[in-house]
Formats: C-alpha cells, structure tokens, sequence
C-alpha cells in the first residue's frame, strides 16, 4: 500500500491543530481508503498551548507524529525540514489555519496517480484582505518578469510532491530554502490546480511586513539579478547626466561669469539625491551579501528539541552506504 506524508507546519495553532489533523484524516478515511498516510506536525517554537495539543494527538493515533524545534527557524526552513523527514510516497505541504482546503488532497493525488510528480494549488481568489492579495498579486508578475526563472504566480507552497521530487530536495543541501523558487526552477512536470483561498479558521496570523518583505528579498536575491543591475545601470545613467549638468554649468559660467548665480540649492539637491540613491543600492546589494552568508555558513536548517511516533533517524542524519 502507498503512503501519504502531510507536512503541517504550526506556529501558535493552538485552535486549528486538532481541527486540521481530523479533517485531513477524515479525508483519507472517506475519500482515500486505498492509502496509507501519515501527518508530520512540525511546531516551529510555538508560545501558546500548540505543543501540548500535539502531544495529546501524537499519543493518540499513530498516523501523526511530531518534531520540536528548539528554537524559531523561520517560515521557509522549518516546513522544508519536515519535508525532508517525510517517509511517504508523496508528500503534500498544506498549512495549519485552512487556508490551504483540505478538499484539495484528492486532486492532488488524482494527478499524482496520472504520473505527475509534482501537483500544486494556484489561487485564484481569496478571502484574504483585497489590497494585500493585490499586492501580491503584482509582485508575483514584477518577480515573474525581473527573474530568469518561470516564477509561479499565487503558488504557495501547497501541493503534492513526488518522492523522487523530495531526493532533489535533500541532495541541494540548502540552508536557505525557498521552495516556490526550487519548484519552478527544478521541479518536474507538474499540474497547477486552481482553488479559492478560504479565510483563517480561527486565531492570528503570524505574518507581517517584516516576514512579507523578507520572503520578497529572498526571491529576488536568490532569482533575479535586478538589483545589481539596476544599480549598475542607475550609477551609469547618473553619471552621463551629472557630466552633461557640469558641462552645461561650465559653459553658462564662461559666458555669463559676473552674471550667472547657480546658488547652493542645486548642489544641496544634487547632494542629497545621489546620497540616497548610494544608501538605497548600499541596502539592495547588502541584502545579496546577506544571503550570501547565510548560505556560506551553513548552519542546519533546523535544530531539533524533541520528536514523537518516530522509528527512524532523522533523513538528514542517514548514513550513505554508498559513499567512498
């Protein structure tokens, strides 16, 4: 019999990480008899009760098991890290708060079992707030047309992937993840099945601008050269103009020398302009170094403080027998 792993990442869930666990149970109970599954928790060092709600599902049924992280790793390495510990045929990624329909897991497997090895959910629509999902909206086309790679517009992370599409994973070896990139960078053939996002099921949200922003820059820098050369470009174009400006200065002031004031104002503007250009490129290119150095340091994608239901060494800890 094929396995199913769902991966649920949960930061503060206390209210959905029961709700969650059951509906995808009943899921494969109703709809997916024919399947083994197994749903993999990982509690990205939640503040609430969320822990002590997965310690009493874990000790209850079997299929559902747990990692601890013993810190907070961020939004794109912990359910990366999950997804490497996964032992199923396929694995889908789906989020704790509904906002990723759990209805969605049978047409996931339904193209699964057409041979695709990889099956993600496009939205189309959400509930979310219209502003914000314009805005992404519009940065999904910006980053689409700014990168070398096809970026996938309004995907999410939530899909199936392919056992096989989970070996690229752990031979990349990335401390920085970004998986929609790695998706449409490396995955196999894939089909793109449209959803509408439903509303938060219950409790707060933990994105903000901060995370919002972060998740941006990591595309851009890990994707696009834009920033590089916009400052290249820029500096360019800011310099042609400066000599052009000086020259026209230059002349005016020959001609016209006991007449011709220029004043401080210009040179102050000029000042100020191209100090915040040199701050603004100072920052970009900083945030390229910034990556930069998370991936040279190499430091884990996640420490773990604590596993429930596991049998089995961690996926990253296997020993390769094949090596030399």
């Amino acid at each position: 019999m094929k396995k199913i792993s769902v991966v649920i990442p949960c930061y503060n869930e206390e209210e959905n990480v029961g709700p969650i666990t059951a509906a995808v149970s009943e899921v494969f109970r109703k709809e997916l008899p024919d399947l083994d599954y197994e749903i993999l928790l990982i509690d990205n060092d939640s503040q609430d009760a969320t822990r002590d709600r997965i310690r009493v599902l874990c000790a209850g049924d079997q299929h559902i098991k747990a990692i601890f992280n013993a810190k907070n790793f961020g939004q794109f390495n912990s359910p990366y890290y999950a997804m490497l510990q996964s032992e199923g045929d396929a694995t889908i990624l789906m989020a704790a708060d509904f906002q990723d329909p759990p209805e969605m897991i049978p047409k996931y497997v339904e193209a699964w079992r057409e041979g695709y090895r990889i099956a993600i959910g496009i939205k189309t629509h959400s509930e979310e707030n219209h502003f914000m999902y314009w805005l992404r909206s519009q940065y999904y086309k910006w980053i689409k047309k700014l990168s070398e790679v096809d970026q996938i517009e309004h995907f999410t992370g939530f899909g199936l992937y392919d056992r096989s599409f989970i070996d690229v994973l752990r031979k990349l070896d990335d401390p920085t993840p970004f998986l929609r990139g790695i998706v449409a960078e490396l995955g196999f053939r894939r089909k793109e099945i449209p959803y509408d996002q439903p509303k938060r099921r219950a409790g707060k949200t933990s994105n903000n601008f901060y995370k919002l922003y972060d998740a941006a820059m990591l595309s851009v820098t890990s994707y696009t050269k834009f920033g590089l050369r916009l400052a290249t470009f820029f500096g360019a174009v800011t310099m042609f103009g400066s000599a052009i400006i000086a020259a026209v200065y230059l002349v005016l002031k020959l001609m016209y020398w006991d007449r011709f004031q220029a004043g401080l104002a210009p040179l102050l503007i000029a000042v100020l302009f191209l100090g915040s250009v040199i701050i603004f490129f100072i920052g970009m290119m900083g945030e390229y170094v910034l990556t930069i150095n998370q991936r040279v340091m190499r430091r884990p994608l996640v420490v773990e403080e604590e596993r429930l239901n596991f049998t089995a060494a961690p996926a990253e800890e296997t020993p390769d027998h094949n090596a030399e």
